[in-house]
Formats: C-alpha cells, structure tokens, sequence
C-alpha cells in the first residue's frame, strides 16, 4: 500500500514557476513509477510526466522542455518543477504510483488528493 499527499500548488502568472511535491509512505516507494497527471474542468485526466524508479523520465508533448520530473528515493518524495506556465497549465495536478511505464491514468494504483495549479494570464 502507497499513500501520497501532493504539495506545492498555487497561483502564479503566465511565465512563472512552481514546484510541485508528492511525499510517499511506504517502504517500497523506489519501486514504483512516479506519475504526474493533471484535469482541467470539464476535461478529462491527462498524463504530464512518469519518471522510473532509476530516474528515466518521459513527458506529455505540451509540458516537454518547460516541465522537469525527479524524485529522491531516500526520501520517498517525487517532484514537478514547472517552468513557463502558461494559462493553460491550469488544473488539478495528481501524482500517482505504477509498477509499469506507462502513460495510461488506468495503470497507476494509487493516487494523491491533488494540488490546484491557477496560471493567470
């Protein structure tokens, strides 16, 4: 069992920056694929970013270059830094926990509370 608390959220205008945190319990944290997803309202659950536990990382076309996903094994706590923001970066920011690499929202067992991300322009 993996529980995730997401942090970091906020209001920013178009061009800033935030970093987003999703602390994990468990002790098999390193195991997991560490996802960053996200829903717009009205929208469905998009992928943004997956990272592997040995640090591989992959990104939706619409955040590459500007969005950065990591993690820290030793403290059971995965991130997303976003850079750039733009209005329509603007949404409930999710992480989630898979043992697979995948960018399919059904594949991630578990799954935090969200952080709301306001980008204004």
């Amino acid at each position: 069992q993996v529980q995730l608390v997401e942090s970091g959220g906020g209001s920013v205008q178009a061009g800033g920056s935030l970093r987003l945190s999703c602390a994990a319990s468990g002790r098999t944290f390193s195991s997991y694929v560490m996802g960053w997803f996200r829903q717009a309202p009205g929208k469905e659950r998009e992928f943004v970013a997956r990272i592997s536990w040995s640090g591989i990382t992959y990104y939706a076309d619409s955040v590459e270059g500007r969005f950065a996903v990591s993690r820290d094994n030793a403290k059971n706590t995965a991130y997303l830094q976003m850079n750039s923001l733009k209005p329509e970066d603007t949404a409930v920011y999710y992480c989630a926990a898979s043992r697979s690499s995948t960018t399919r929202v059904v594949a991630y067992d578990y799954w935090g509370q969200g952080t709301q991300v306001t980008v204004s322009s």
